[in-house]
């Protein structure tokens, strides 16, 4: 069982503050040495089905933590973190249980605002539910003096630490470039999209924000409800979607960030304001942040922007004077050091030997989205995993993969078989049709790669909608004599990518033919990089296929822990087959013969190279269970499995998916 340094348990959907300052406590915890889990439990305030942040996502896919099982097992940790109180306003579905030498409730979100000071959530219920799920011992640290204040008067007696547990920053994220303002003075504002961000008269709105040539104004998130509430949009206002900028290039092209909000509304701590700091634009706040962010900001009401603006705008001496300051006062306040010290305070000291490589900066411009279609997940996510940087996966798949593509933090959207509808073969191909239609126009791909079988629905789409490049991802090893139907719907397809087969010298189906336009790769799987083989327990792994070994405990064990099974027996279909050879796991195949893949011809081949053995009933299954009981015969089959290795051609394929998305964007598409 690992035991980590931090646990840090939270909704992983939220958008805004909250997934923010978690990946920067993750990156500065990797860039310390530190190991980190992430435990996922869903708020009961997110009632809509949604992926984890894009954010959260990175920091799962460049290795910087590990995303917890919810399969009941056990989390250790030196730290746990709970992030976000109102996650516990009900009981959660699923509890995860974590053993943590140290338990913390950063209270990142106060209980009430000025018109309730319980609105948000009962502090005294959250703090009973929390200690009922996680025991004694619980420090409940508020983020800033504001929930400090609005903990202490509904719960006086609570017992909060001296010392608040403040956000953080990686300061190199945020680079300040020598700003010179121009003519006109640009002042803006960026955020999720929430009535209470925004001032609720429109007077106060259009001193905040003024309708004048002598600003301009820019809004990242939320400009449509200012809009809204004006009734008209200025025109001197550039309104832009939440999302389609990089805060970082947003607050580059600002000479002032400007932030006000509905009077009710307690502001917790106002990451976005400590963003701009960072990126060097001089913020203009209300006076009720100056316990936070002292002689780093200026502090106005709304009525008086307008001439704080042009005062230092004038005065250019001043206003970098305040860049300067707010800068310094960041690192020295916010920086990641403080959290490596507060960390340290609890017995996690850093370990400089272990320290993980900075990973690049994910890139500024709008992500080149791809959609891939259909059931295969695995393969999906394993290609998602590895696509270039700039590059966002859309998963369209049934609700089988579904969950599995959520638990990857992938973005995703429901495309129903015929058989969850309930429709005949001819209504469902118009359905398809229709629905991948939609969603082209709805996510303007630069590609959509279509696993399995390329039904008539998916060719009337690719008729219908010829913008993006429409790709195959086609599967060999078809059982001799089946499936020949299915060629000709290459043509279809600009390209047509084969994931590799360690058996492909047992293949007879028809693709072994039907080589037109055909890139093919290593075999795609979802294995880590290394899987280091550790001889613990005796244990069976049983997939596909109902097994048991005296003297073998059943497990249940996914790619990144299949270094740790002593034995398996499963079916021969591709996933099963080639993680299991490629973990090096000694295993029995027990083929489907009625798959329409070549299960058989599989496990025959890898019986034939000495990686594993094959079994055509459950009699020969039990003789070769009891085989595998030897530990010289499994040593033997694991070493073959090293002798014969094959590499992942997970990313391969996500370049060669790459290459068609830029293709597209060369031809001007």
């Amino acid at each position: 069982m690992t035991l980590y340094d931090v646990a840090i348990l939270s909704d992983l959907r939220y958008p805004g503050g909250n997934s923010a300052s978690i990946v920067a406590e993750v990156r500065a915890q990797a860039a310390a040495g530190l190991s980190t889990v992430l435990i996922h439990v869903p708020s009961p305030h997110l009632r809509h089905a949604r992926p984890f942040q894009s954010r959260i996502v990175d920091c799962l896919r460049d290795g910087l933590a590990d995303l917890a099982h919810d399969d009941g097992t056990e989390v250790t940790a030196r730290v746990l973190l709970i992030r976000q109180p109102r996650i516990f306003t009900a009981e959660p579905a699923v509890v995860p249980k974590v053993k943590a030498g140290h338990t913390i409730v950063v209270l990142n979100q106060p209980p009430g605002d000025e018109s309730h000071d319980q609105r948000y959530y009962v502090f005294d219920e959250v703090r009973e539910r929390v200690t009922r799920l996680f025991g004694d011992g619980i420090v409940w640290a508020p983020i800033s003096p504001q929930v400090r204040e609005n903990v202490q008067q509904v719960a006086p007696r609570a017992a909060l630490p001296d010392t608040d547990w403040h956000e953080i920053i990686d300061i190199d994220d945020w680079v300040a470039a020598d700003r010179t303002p121009g003519g006109v003075p640009v002042i803006g504002r960026h955020g999720r999209p929430d009535a209470v961000k925004w001032p609720r008269e429109a007077g106060e709105l259009l001193q905040a924000y003024p309708d004048s040539a002598e600003v301009k104004v820019r809004i990242l998130g939320g400009g449509e409800i200012g809009v809204r509430r004006l009734g008209r949009r200025p025109d001197n206002w550039d309104v832009v979607e939440f999302g389609a900028e990089s805060p970082q290039d947003f607050l580059a092209g600002l000479d002032f960030f400007v932030y006000f909000h509905d009077p009710d509304w307690k502001e917790a701590f106002g990451r976005t304001i400590l963003e701009a700091m960072a990126s060097g634009v001089p913020v203009i706040v209300g006076p009720h942040f100056r316990a936070i962010f002292g002689d780093a900001a200026l502090y106005t009401d709304p009525a008086g922007v307008r001439d704080l603006v042009r005062r230092l705008h004038a005065d250019r001496a001043a206003y970098q004077a305040q860049v300067e300051r707010a800068r310094r006062y960041v690192t020295e306040q916010f920086g990641s050091a403080s959290h490596i010290a507060r960390l340290a305070s609890l017995g996690v000291m850093p370990r400089a030997g272990r320290r993980r490589p900075r990973p690049p900066v994910r890139p500024t411009r709008p992500n080149r989205r791809v959609l891939l279609v259909g059931d295969d997940v695995a393969r999906f996510r394993a290609i998602a995993r590895r696509m270039p940087a700039g590059f966002e996966a859309v998963v369209v798949a049934g609700s089988a993969g579904l969950a599995d593509a959520h638990a990857a933090g992938l973005l995703t959207e429901y495309l129903p078989g015929a058989a969850e509808l309930g429709a005949p073969p001819a209504r469902w191909n118009d359905f398809a049709r229709d629905r991948l239609g939609h969603l082209v126009e709805l996510y303007r791909p630069r590609a959509v790669l279509v696993g399995g079988l390329p039904h008539d629905g998916i060719v009337a789409a690719v008729e219908e909608h010829p913008l993006p490049r429409w790709l195959w991802l086609r599967p060999a090893m078809w059982r001799r004599g089946t499936g020949g139907e299915w060629a000709a719907r290459g043509a279809a397809f600009a390209g047509i990518l084969e994931p590799g087969e360690f058996a492909a010298a047992g293949d007879e189906g028809w693709t072994t033919t039907a080589r037109a336009g055909v890139s093919t790769v290593d075999p795609i799987t979802g294995l880590p990089g290394r899987v280091v083989r550790r001889e613990g327990d005796h244990t069976i792994l049983c997939r596909g296929v109902e097994a048991a070994l005296p003297g073998f405990r059943a497990v249940e064990a996914g790619p990144a822990e299949l270094g740790e099974v002593t034995l398996a027996v499963s079916r021969a279909d591709y996933l099963n087959f080639h993680e299991l050879i490629g973990a090096r796991v000694p295993t029995v195949f027990v083929p489907d013969p009625d798959a329409c893949d070549d299960e058989l011809a599989r496990a025959r081949f890898a019986a034939a190279a000495g990686v594993a053995l094959c079994a055509t009933d459950d009699e020969a299954a039990a003789i070769a269970l009891e085989k595998l009981a030897d530990p010289a015969v499994r040593e033997a089959l694991s070493r073959r499995c090293a002798d014969l290795a094959f590499g992942n051609g997970a990313g391969d394929a996500a370049d060669w998916l790459a290459a068609h998305c830029r293709e597209v964007h060369r031809a001007g598409r």
